[in-house]
C-alpha cells in the first residue's frame, strides 16, 4: 500500500517566489541557477569529480537490489561498478540515512563497493556527496522548508496508529517507522495526510512519514536538472513501493526479479519499466542490456 501523489503534482517548493523549478521537482535549479551552469554549481558542492562524459547515470536502490545477490556475484558487479566510474555516474537511491549508508559502504568495502557519486537517501528526502556523504544544501533548503512544523503536528497522530514501532527510526526530514503489517491500520493514514505528509508504506516493514509531494521520484528529477543530464541515458533499479515513484518518472527502469508483490501490480502502468527475470544485483545487469547499455559490461570481471 502506498499513499503519495504522482511525481508531476505541484509541490511548495514550485510556489517559492522567483523559484520555477522543472515538473515533479522539489528542488530542481530555478531560472537563475540555469542560466550559471547548474552542474558546475552542484560539483562545486561534492568532495569527487563527477564522470566528464556520462555514457549512464545508473540510479540503484540498495536492500533488495544492488545489495542483493551471493558474495561472488556482488563482489564481480562492484569490481565492474569500480572500474566503470570515469563513464557510469553512480547513484544510490535509498530509504536508508546517511548513517546507515556509512555503516553499509564500510562493511561492503571488502567486497570492493566504492562510494557512489551521489546518494539520493531517506526515501528522497536527502541528497547527499558520495564520496563525504555530506547533504547538498542545494536540496536541503528547499526539502526541510517543507518539512518545517509537520512532525509536530503529525507525531501525537501517529502516536494512536497500531501497529507502528514505539519511536522513530529516523527523524531526517520524514518519519520513518518500523511496522508490523498484521496490526497496522492504514485507514488512518488519510488523517494524517491532511497535515500536509505522504505516508507510504513498503516492504511490509517501515512506513515512511514525508513531506507532500517528495520522494525517490522527484528527487531524481531535481538531480538530473542540476546535471543537465540527457534523460535518455538514466536506468533506475529497485525492488520495493519507495521505488515506485522512480519508476512513475517515465525514466528507463528496471524492476528486479524479487520485486515486492505490491510493486508488482503496479507494472501495467509503468509503460518504461522492464520487469527482470534475474534477482536484485544480476537483475541491474539484464536490465541495462535490455535498454541497450550491454555494451558497458564488455569484460565484467
Amino acid at each position: 500500500m502506498a499513499v503519495r501523489p504522482l511525481p508531476g503534482q505541484a509541490s511548495g517548493a514550485d510556489a517559492r517566489p522567483g523559484r520555477e523549478t522543472g515538473p515533479g521537482t522539489v528542488w530542481g535549479p530555478g531560472m537563475a541557477d540555469r542560466r550559471r551552469a547548474p552542474r558546475a554549481r552542484l560539483q562545486g558542492h561534492l568532495a569527487a569529480p563527477l564522470p566528464r562524459q556520462s555514457e549512464l547515470m545508473l540510479v540503484t536502490d540498495l536492500d533488495g537490489t544492488l545489495l542483493e545477490g551471493t558474495v561472488p556475484t556482488r563482489r564481480r558487479i562492484y569490481r565492474w561498478l569500480a572500474s566503470q566510474r570515469h563513464r557510469v555516474l553512480q547513484v544510490f537511491s535509498t530509504g536508508r540515512d546517511m548513517r546507515s549508508v556509512a555503516r553499509l559502504l564500510a562493511t561492503e568495502a571488502a567486497l570492493g563497493l566504492h562510494p557512489p557519486h551521489l546518494v539520493i537517501g531517506d526515501v528522497g528526502c536527502t541528497v547527499a556527496c558520495g564520496a563525504s556523504l555530506t547533504p547538498l544544501p542545494l536540496a536541503l533548503e528547499p526539502i526541510e522548508a517543507l518539512w518545517r512544523g509537520r512532525a509536530e503536528k503529525v507525531l501525537p497522530l501517529l502516536a494512536l496508529v497500531p501497529g507502528l514501532s514505539a519511536e522513530p527510526l529516523s527523524t531526517d526530514r520524514r518519519l520513518a517507522y518500523g511496522i508490523d503489517p498484521l496490526r497496522l491500520d492504514t485507514g488512518r493514514l488519510a488523517a494524517i495526510e491532511a497535515h500536509g505528509v505522504d505516508c507510504l508504506v513498503s516492504g511490509d516493514k517501515y512506513l515512511d512519514v514525508l513531506p507532500a509531494g517528495v520522494n525517490k521520484g522527484s528527487t531524481l528529477l531535481g538531480l538530473l536538472e542540476w546535471l543537465e543530464l540527457d534523460p535518455a541515458r538514466v536506468v533506475t533499479a529497485g525492488d520495493s513501493l519507495n521505488d515506485l515513484a522512480m519508476f512513475e518518472t517515465g525514466l528507463q527502469s528496471v524492476m528486479v526479479g524479487n520485486a515486492e508483490p505490491g510493486l508488482v501490480r503496479a507494472l501495467p502502468g509503468l509503460t518504461r519499466t522492464y520487469r527482470a527475470r534475474a534477482h536484485g544485483c544480476m537483475g541491474i545487469l539484464e536490465g541495462l542490456r535490455h535498454f541497450g547499455f550491454g555494451h558497458l559490461l564488455d569484460g565484467l570481471p
